[in-house]
């Protein structure tokens, strides 16, 4: 049942023993809104915590003293920045069997509705935006940690700003973050301008492997399993690999393909306009947004790329580039 913000507030109000969840391999927006919300929850008295499958060295900060450990047993789930039951990252634990999800607080025009209640938000740049909201409606003090997770949340899934998902009330809520003491120049530098060693050698490969498609209208990147072993780089660290194809002058369609293990692929699509990510993506079972969506595929890497290339031409002929 899809509800309202307010009518999320009242849910997390009275709720205790709170797990809350968010996608496999967690971006920014999913770290943001799972740490925010259960910073949040506990400011107020609740015992809530999270369970993410990975964290990226970059938003390691945001999580630090809110893992659950491996006997807290949830009376309620709540989930984050998460569109479909498919992507939810509960690997190696029975969590979504244990109890239902009760409520989701997402932002992608592609959600499936999985849980009994769903507050979304597709005007949302990000996940953690709608989170904001619900925060202000529970008359939550804006904390300064808090603070720092929604920014974080925000300003990744807008490309710090730039994407065009990014509106005037994005903004506002930008400055109101930034109201609540938040080191901007700091989370900015850490979360746009740093890269480790690891990531900076993985980069260089997964770039060298990047060739262009119908006249140069879409780029791909296919890293593999060998390359993350070869620099050592984990895979929370390689979410910003997924904008680069797109930034080709030219592309309208940008692949990055990441070997999970051996016959597994997960797939991101970016997107210049008129060009639409979700449609292809949801060919392969996923979805997102119209700039930005994603996918997995099993079989072959062959396969994988003549497959997703198949879609991506049937758009590209669809919007008359072709």
């Amino acid at each position: 049942m899809r509800i309202s913000k307010e009518q999320a507030a009242a849910m997390l109000l009275a709720m205790d023993d709170i797990l809350i969840l968010a996608h496999e391999n967690p971006d920014g927006d999913a770290v943001g809104s799972a740490c925010a919300l259960c910073r949040a929850l506990r400011s107020i008295g609740k015992n809530a915590w999270i369970h993410l499958e990975s964290i990226s060295r970059t938003d390691a900060f945001m999580a630090e003293g809110l893992t659950a450990s491996d006997d807290f047993a949830p009376r309620h789930l709540v989930a984050v920045d998460t569109a479909d039951a498919k992507i939810l990252g509960v690997g190696g634990t029975d969590y979504d069997k244990q109890c239902k999800i009760e409520l989701n607080i997402d932002h992608h025009i592609s959600n499936a509705f999985f849980a009994e209640n769903t507050c979304l938000d597709t005007d949302a740049a990000a996940a953690a935006e709608a989170v904001f909201d619900v925060l202000k409606l529970m008359k939550i003090p804006l904390t300064r940690d808090i603070a720092e997770c929604l920014y974080v949340g925000i300003a990744t899934d807008t490309g710090c700003f730039r994407f065009a998902n990014t509106t005037a009330k994005t903004l506002r809520t930008a400055a109101d973050l930034a109201d609540a003491g938040i080191d901007l120049a700091n989370i900015n530098r850490l979360q746009f301008e740093t890269k480790s060693k690891e990531y900076a050698a993985f980069e260089k490969m997964a770039i060298a492997s990047m060739r262009t498609y119908f006249d140069g209208k879409c780029a791909m990147i296919v890293a593999t399993n060998e390359m993350f072993t070869q620099s050592g780089v984990t895979d929370g660290e390689t979410q910003v690999l997924s904008s680069v194809p797109r930034q080709i002058e030219g592309v309208y369609v940008g692949i990055t393909m990441k070997e999970k293990k051996k016959g597994l692929f997960r797939i991101s699509v970016r997107t210049n306009e008129p060009a639409d990510a979700s449609a292809i993506a949801q060919h392969l079972g996923g979805g997102g947004h119209k700039m930005a969506a994603g996918c997995s595929f099993e079989g072959s890497q062959e396969d994988a790329v003549r497959t997703i290339l198949r879609y991506t031409e049937e758009e590209l002929k669809k919007i008359g580039l072709l």
